[in-house]
């Protein structure tokens, strides 16, 4: 049975057109009433995918194998950026000449709807194998190449706010997903390879390996305390004060007591909501305004803008929608102004997080920066 994803609060009615090659465009406007029927003139062949999973044996989790991504677009010149908007001399991957928000299927998907079964070709290997099912998206927050999620203004963000939870919903519709992850990666360091502001979604085929841990995490603390995992973090971080950095009547965004890394937020609304698409509209009102405080200080902690990955932690599509609470998490792995942390042996080798910084201290400096 899948889960009842119905929206208390009308997401903007996406205008849907098909690019050249097949793939699905959805624009999401501040306003009604846009015309949004310019077509896509480029003379593209369908994208092949060759995505599928191998289960690794040793952690007990699957990986994505997707050799077609190698020749994605990578760190183009401004004036043949892929996400603006389309000219008559430089068609993109968005046929308008002018946009609010943009979504559409990844050309170079880490999971496909149509990936093929890898089983009956190929190496052989020696593990569990299945096709790389999914949906991957991209989610151009301004048609303006420059500028960030942060600095747009409040009627874009609620839009943003109401796209990742139509999205949630349309997503989590589909028989072959099972997690729905929004996400954002921003700056060099984190690997961005295109500038124009903007995000993705993930449609996961199965639960990720970071939300299993939360889940097994929810239902011992359940059992050993007969209270809600996120409910009482929440309450505890309240009480203690010390790394809380914005505080509201709906939504907190505090530095957890256990951060990995040098800078990171968890923003947790106040009410159990299972993801995006279950927010009422004051919820998503709230967010709209906390989003430039809180990925705002992240750009204003240095003399540049900090690197950062913003990441929708949600619960599963089909099961345990009582276990876990939506929530942002954002980190950056920066440590100072020309200091990054990088995962070395204990990390990456051992999984096991040394934090350079202590969760307190990047509170009060993520505080200040949040106004």
């Amino acid at each position: 049975m899948r889960a009842d994803h119905a929206s208390m609060a009308a997401p903007p009615a996406p205008q849907r057109i098909a690019l050249a090659d097949g793939r699905e465009l959805l624009y999401y406007d501040d306003a009604p009433g846009r015309d949004r029927t310019a077509v896509d003139t480029r003379d593209l062949p369908r994208t092949a995918t060759h995505s599928e999973l191998r289960y690794d044996r040793l952690q007990g989790e699957w990986v994505i194998v997707a050799s077609h991504r190698q020749s994605r677009t990578y760190k183009p010149p401004a004036h043949l950026c892929p996400l603006c908007p389309s000219t008559p001399q430089a068609p993109t991957e968005i046929p308008a000449g002018d946009y609010d928000v943009a979504v559409f299927e990844n050309r170079f998907p880490s999971l496909a709807p149509d990936a093929p079964d890898p089983d009956g070709h190929g190496p052989t290997v020696p593990t569990a194998r299945r096709a790389g099912v999914g949906r991957c998206e991209v989610m151009c927050f301004s048609s303006a190449h420059t500028g960030s999620l942060a600095g747009q203004p409040r009627e874009r963000l609620r839009t943003v706010v109401g796209a990742w939870a139509d999205r949630t919903a349309q997503l989590s519709a589909r028989a072959d997903v099972e997690q729905v992850f929004p996400f954002e990666n921003r700056g060099e360091d984190i690997g961005v390879t295109l500038h124009h502001p903007h995000g993705q979604i993930y449609a996961y085929p199965f639960v990720t390996p970071r939300l299993a841990r939360t889940l097994r995490a929810a239902r011992e603390h359940h059992e050993r305390t007969g209270g809600e995992l996120f409910g009482d973090l929440l309450a505890d971080e309240h009480a203690a004060g010390a790394r809380m950095v914005v505080a509201g009547a709906r939504w907190s965004a505090f530095v957890p007591a256990f951060a990995r890394w040098p800078y990171e937020l968890l923003v947790l609304p106040h009410r159990h909501v299972p993801d995006l698409a279950a927010l009422d509209a004051a919820e998503r009102d709230e967010l709209a305004d906390l989003l430039p405080r809180v990925l705002g200080a992240f750009d204003r902690l240095f003399d540049d803008p900090a690197p950062y990955v913003a990441g929708w932690h949600q619960a599963p599509v089909s099961h345990s929608r009582d276990a876990v609470r939506l929530h942002l998490q954002v980190f950056s792995p920066r440590r100072g102004p020309d200091k990054l942390k990088h995962l070395a042996g204990s990390e990456s080798g051992a999984g096991v997080w040394i934090n350079d910084i202590a969760p307190e201290s990047a509170a009060h400096h993520l505080a200040e920066a949040a106004g």
